[in-house]
């Protein structure tokens, strides 16, 4: 597998998550320049859990573009990324960044925690 092809299939991010990536950006003017970091960290409930945040690119980062946006990922986390999906949903319940991860095999109920 080439490193184009691996990259292109790391993760997905749906065209309504990116939509909201861009809107959450121009809420916050200081975040203007910098692109979405989707990223796997050590703790929760779980034992692994993500995180979202607006970041300057490091050497080392995976750089995938989705419907306009870029999204950041690092080495580590892409390990725990990989087959991901990443939507927004907009509803009176629920609403919200969701990430369905084939790689765990169990989540707590958050949703932002889980174990693999």
């Amino acid at each position: 597998m080439s490193a184009e092809t691996e990259t292109e299939s790391l993760l997905s991010v749906t065209e309504d998550a990116a939509k909201q990536v861009g809107v959450v950006r121009s809420k916050e003017p200081e975040n203007s320049t910098k692109t979405l970091r989707l990223f796997v960290e050590e703790g929760g409930c779980s034992g692994l859990q993500y995180g979202m945040v607006f970041d300057e690119k490091r050497d080392d980062d995976l750089a995938l573009e989705f419907f306009g946006e870029t999204v950041l990922v690092d080495n580590f986390s892409a390990n725990y990324l990989r087959g991901a999906v990443v939507d927004y949903h907009d509803g009176l319940n629920d609403a919200g960044f969701k990430i369905k991860n084939p790689n765990a095999k169990q989540s707590c109920g958050c949703g932002n925690s889980f174990e693999t």
